[in-house]
């Protein structure tokens, strides 16, 4: 999969420079077409040095977190909501922390080192599949929500907004949880309709219906700011949780008695080990992607959605941010690699950027999570999965695009 989308990056681009050297007379389109090639190229290294440090720093943070029991203690207060949503998981089977730690390292943003953990988790899931090939229910259930991607503190967004030059980082903090909150809820609910959940059990209200008064009751609160309020508030909120979550993990950390200092050393060794392994996707992905726009490929893409849009009557300003969401569902790498070239051509602080960023923050990459969980366990028959899973990673999109316009338009 991700061969051909590689390859067809190239191609399309190909195509398009002889277009415009044939019939448009444009002879310059190869040297810009080259220079783009080393330019992505020195891009990818200076994104990759800041990518280093932030998944060292969160990792290390994660494995005190884990040490300090916190982990474990997520698992058990959510034992009682897994029960239900997934009935066929005995209690206090291993696969539940596994789960835990997974959607926590999604929940920081921390996609590359949530992915190892959830291979563990989906491996465990395997051991209670009474079929090899099909998909259980749990296995569904616990992928969807990956695809949904329920991203609580976006922290490596924040790097690359950071490493493009950003003032404000933590920016795009509302409008990701927001947006996210709204593709999780979607998925959830599809595969609830899908496996016939009984969502309204006593048990799943009980966890459901206090966030859904504290979320509903939020952003009616955020419905009375202005525009420059909401981009405030979204500020002090990301930097102060960001901060705050440091902190606790730090305090109940050395409550417990842990070593916090070795456990974040640790920890921090497996983030360079996860780190280091990407620069070379990076580097395929960005010099692709800048090949595909330096070639006008993706502008004449993006203007013929352009001018569907405008023949609607709706106002185009976010087709420029719509990259990152074309091809997310098929490649993180690639998604990244749009939202960095996205944030170089239009600005870090651009709207386009603004809702690339968002998109980035909250769907996930569908067919790269289908493809890597089901595989490592042998599974071909996948039912339902892809459907619930487009049908959460669409709606984040669409929340996306609304939630900029409400933010920063």
């Amino acid at each position: 999969m991700l061969n051909g989308l590689w390859l067809g990056f190239f191609v399309v681009a190909a195509i398009s420079a002889l277009a415009q050297w044939l019939v448009g007379g444009n002879a310059g389109i190869f040297a810009a077409m080259v220079e783009s090639i080393f330019a992505m190229a020195k891009l990818s290294v200076e994104v990759m040095v800041l990518l280093f440090g932030t998944l060292t720093l969160w990792l290390g943070f994660l494995k005190i977190a884990e040490k300090a029991g916190i982990v474990e203690w997520l698992a058990k207060v959510l034992g009682p909501l897994f029960a239900r949503l997934m009935p066929e998981v005995p209690p206090g089977h291993p696969a539940l922390g596994l789960i835990t730690m997974n959607f926590a390292a999604n929940g920081l943003g921390l996609d590359n080192a949530a992915t190892p953990i959830g291979l563990k988790a989906m491996r465990a899931l395997q051991e209670l599949n009474p079929s090899s090939t099909t998909a259980s229910n749990a296995q569904i259930l616990f992928l969807v929500l990956n695809a949904s991607s329920l991203t609580l503190l976006p922290v490596t967004i924040f790097m690359y907004r950071a490493q493009q030059g950003a003032p404000d980082p933590t920016l795009v903090f509302l409008p990701i949880l927001l947006a996210t909150s709204v593709s999780t809820l979607v998925g959830l609910l599809s595969v609830a309709v899908m496996q016939r959940l009984r969502l309204w059990d006593p048990v799943v209200l009980a966890y459901f219906i206090p966030g859904a008064l504290l979320l509903g009751g939020f952003m009616a609160f955020l419905g009375t700011l202005s525009a420059a309020a909401l981009a405030s508030l979204s500020s002090i909120l990301g930097n102060l949780t960001l901060f705050g979550v440091i902190m606790l993990f730090l305090v109940i950390g050395a409550l417990r008695k842990v070593k916090v200092y070795e456990a974040f050393v640790e920890g921090a060794k497996e983030g360079f080990d996860v780190a280091k392994s990407l620069l070379p996707y990076l580097v395929a992905m960005l010099v692709a992607v800048g090949v595909l726009r330096a070639s006008g490929a993706l502008e004449l893409a993006l203007g013929g959605i352009r001018h569907a849009v405008e023949w609607m009557g709706v106002d185009s300003r976010f087709v420029e941010g719509l990259p990152t969401a074309l091809v997310k569902p098929f490649s993180g790498s690639a998604a990244r690699a749009m939202l960095i070239e996205t944030m170089q051509t239009h600005g870090v602080d651009s709207f386009p950027a603004l809702v690339a960023a968002t998109i980035q923050g909250s769907t996930e990459t569908t067919f790269y999570v289908l493809a890597v969980y089901f595989g490592a366990v042998g599974i071909q028959r996948v039912r339902h999965a892809v459907g619930c899973a487009l049908l959460a990673e669409l709606s984040g999109v669409i929340a996306a695009i609304f939630v900029c316009y409400w933010f920063f338009a």
